[in-house]
This record gives structure tokens, C-alpha cells and sequence, in this order.
């Protein structure tokens, strides 16, 4: 009877698992353009900001253009989407302002990972980036008129 109710238990919890919706967006130029997100998390831990700072982010435009802010500089350069939907930045160029080191860390990390190809999952409210080094988590945090 153990046996049989154990049995039970596991098929309800199988099929349980099997109906959690998969979120995902396809990952296409169309889907990633015009759109700006603001990073939450590197490698799993959530970044804390105080107050002061412009939070990171990255905004995708027309004609796939890529601008935003790693750290403490603004960023810019040509976005790029291969076959197998992974995701740089080609030609990344930097401002060069004086920084806290805290600040660079998250800047190094940012421009580090954008710039290589890197795999892309999309939500309708989030996009992960993952580097083979990397892992950054951002918001979507569109633009309000």
C-alpha cells in the first residue's frame, strides 16, 4: 500500500514539474530592440546601489545599436546576434571617467561579458547574459514618456 501511494505521490509531482510554463521569449533583433534594461544581479548575487549612482544598463535601439551605462561609464557600439542566438557587442567603446573601485568591478564584468558571445535567454521582463565567465540578470526597465 506504501508502495503504491509512494507511486502516487511521484507521478502528481512529475506531472506537476511538467506544467511549469516556460517563460522564454525567442531570441531575435526584433525582440531585443527597443527595449532597456537596468542590471540586478552578477553571478547570482543581487548588486546592491546606493542612492547616488545610475544603475547599470543596457539599451538595444534601432538598427540594433547598443548603448547604456557598465558601471560608472556610458558604453556604445553594434549589437550582434549569431544563428545559435548568442549575443556581443562588436566594438564596444567606453567614456573613461574616474571611478570608485566598486564601481569598476561591476564595470569590468559588464563590458567583459557584452563583448563576447555570450548565450541570451529573454522574458517578457528580464534578459540573462551568460558569458563563459559571466552571468548578468537584468530588468526590463523601459523608457516612460
Amino acid at each position: 500500500m506504501k508502495c503504491i501511494l509512494l507511486m502516487a505521490s511521484l507521478s502528481v509531482m512529475i506531472s506537476a514539474c511538467a506544467s511549469i510554463e516556460d517563460k522564454s521569449i525567442p531570441v531575435t533583433t526584433t525582440a531585443l530592440q527597443h527595449h532597456n534594461w537596468e542590471l540586478t544581479h552578477i553571478d547570482g548575487e543581487l548588486i546592491a546601489y546606493s542612492n547616488k549612482h545610475q544603475k547599470p544598463r543596457l539599451e538595444i535601439g534601432e538598427n540594433f545599436t547598443a548603448n547604456g551605462m557598465a558601471g560608472c561609464n556610458n558604453f556604445f557600439g553594434q549589437a550582434t546576434l549569431n544563428e545559435n542566438a548568442e549575443f556581443r557587442i562588436e566594438k564596444m567603446a567606453l567614456t573613461r571617467k574616474m571611478c570608485p573601485e566598486a564601481e569598476m568591478i561591476i564595470e569590468r564584468v559588464m563590458a567583459e561579458t557584452l563583448s563576447v558571445w555570450s548565450e541570451i535567454t529573454l522574458t517578457p521582463d528580464s534578459l540573462t547574459i551568460k558569458s563563459p565567465a559571466h552571468e548578468l540578470i537584468l530588468k526590463l526597465r523601459d523608457w516612460v514618456n
